[in-house]
């Protein structure tokens, strides 16, 4: 559906030329929820704006449902409006002087003579009833709330049936509370209308809960792409790690490992420790452990069974509602732990900490 190769960007700024894309290669099957997902200056959006035909990339070749929309060796370059795409900007772009049914109706009117008043109706009011927006069709879009704001948005955005939708962090100016309740109805929505949707964000619980698929980004390039679970689960390298949730590092050295690799012994200050290594790790490689808090545990003096175990003194705990987050000082460093928010611990207390062979991972250093 969407294939994108070998995408650059760059411009000229005071400290001379700067290169905002990378080298960026993707590919989006029909029908994927694919995000886009990086701190900012990552180049997220500048991809995004690409896409769209907002921008024009130095180099590169874009498709769109096999229509070559950006080729730099071609000299082709698609205006937006003729790429079958529906856009849903940060700022909503709601225009204030129309009404809600307006403000929908827009897109389609611009299709000049494609669409009688009724048929334009017809597919105004389906858009405002799949975002629950229809009882507000008269009302002033300045008027509605800022969740209605971004829901009006996303109704003008779908309203021409586009094959591809692009969202550039639309919940970004929502509470807590709305973004939650806002991630699963877009969700939602794009899956019941089986649209091929690309969204930016900078937020890794919006990228985990709602993608198919997460492209990492830094500094112009995808650094690690796959599942939200591989993502999250399996990290490629540091930045990953440290960007997808929360994780503590442990540098430690290969000492042995398994027939077959896999799973191996590393040497750290605070004792020898089993993980899973990186592919091509070899004796006496230097390697960072990385352990997620909630995949330790305290454990009584009579367990070892969850296959590594290091002594620890508790230095400070704090009850989070659902969890209690506590930090654990080793010999070298400090590890945070999250655990069930029932546990009592106190600072001072002497405790073993359980790390499961299968949940710890190394990478190289």
């Amino acid at each position: 559906m969407i294939k994108i190769e070998n995408l650059t960007v760059s411009y000229r700024g005071a400290q001379g030329e700067v290169q905002a894309v990378r080298g960026v290669d993707i590919a989006i099957a029909e029908g994927q929820f694919y995000t886009l997902l990086g701190p900012s200056g990552c180049g997220k959006t500048t991809t995004l704006r690409c896409l769209a035909g907002l921008e024009q990339p130095s180099g590169g070749t874009i498709s769109i449902a096999g229509q070559v929309v950006f080729s730099a060796s071609q000299g082709v370059m698609v205006p937006p409006h003729k790429r079958d795409i529906g856009m849903v900007f940060q700022s909503y772009a709601i225009w204030p002087h129309l009404d809600v049914f307006e403000n929908v109706a827009f897109p389609l009117r611009e299709m000049r003579g494609k669409f009688n008043r009724k048929e334009l109706r017809e597919k105004v009011m389906t858009a405002l009833t799949l975002v629950q927006l229809e009882q507000y069709a008269d009302r002033p879009a300045p008027f509605l709330s800022g969740g209605q704001q971004q829901r009006l948005a996303l109704a003008r955005a779908i309203v021409r049936e586009p094959k591809v939708l692009l969202l550039d962090e639309p919940l970004s100016n929502l509470d807590a509370k709305l973004r939650e309740e806002t991630r699963a109805e877009i969700r939602d929505l794009v899956k019941r209308l089986n649209i091929t949707t690309v969204y930016v964000t900078h937020d890794q619980l919006e990228a985990l809960t709602m993608s198919d698929t997460i492209a990492v980004m830094q500094q112009g390039k995808i650094v690690q792409e796959g599942s939200p679970s591989d993502i999250y689960g399996r990290p490629s390298e540091r930045f990953v790690a440290d960007f997808i949730g929360s994780s503590n590092f442990v540098e430690g050295r290969v000492t042995a490992l398994a027939n077959g690799g896999g799973v191996g012994t590393v040497e750290t200050a605070s004792g020898t420790v089993r993980c899973i290594l990186p592919e091509g790790a070899a004796a006496n490689d230097k390697v960072i452990l990385v352990l997620r808090p909630e995949d330790m545990q305290v454990l009584a003096a009579d367990q070892s069974e969850v296959g590594n175990v290091v002594k620890g003194q508790v230095i400070s705990t704090q009850f989070m509602g659902d969890a209690t987050e506590c930090q654990v000082a080793l010999k070298d460093t400090v590890l945070k732990l999250k655990l069930h928010p029932t546990t009592k611990l106190v600072r001072g207390d002497n405790v073993l900490v359980g790390l499961p062979v299968e949940r710890c991972r190394a990478l190289m250093a």
